[in-house]
């Protein structure tokens, strides 16, 4: 019996991978290339690429630049990344999720960490 695969092949298994896919998924829907994103945003061509291939975490300005450039929502951009408290304590985990609707622990935090 060939392995289950835990995600679809090129799923993004980190919350920096999830955001840049969705940056990537934003910036061809109104046809616009790196170069040209990066204008309309203030930001380096360089960094899209480094956001978009999750090699980098954006910080808040970095979210709301890509917001205006794009004219989305931040909820559009966290889109798929989730974080789920724990009821059991003060703490929780971090979730990637992906289309069809499973998902996958990326970061536990728990009250010592």
């Amino acid at each position: 019996m060939p392995a289950q695969r835990l995600r679809p092949r090129g799923a993004p298994t980190t919350p920096a991978e999830r955001f840049g896919e969705n940056v990537r998924r934003f910036r061809h829907r109104v046809d616009l290339s790196q170069e040209e994103l990066a204008f309309r945003s203030g930001l380096h061509r360089t960094e899209i690429g480094f956001l978009e291939n999750g090699k980098r975490s954006p910080g808040i300005d970095t979210v709301v630049k890509l917001m205006g450039a794009l004219e989305v929502s931040a909820n559009d951009l966290l889109t798929g990344i989730e974080w789920v408290p724990n009821p059991d304590s003060i703490g929780g985990h971090l979730h990637i999720r992906w289309a069809d609707g499973s998902t996958r622990i990326v970061v536990r935090r728990s009250p010592d960490s």
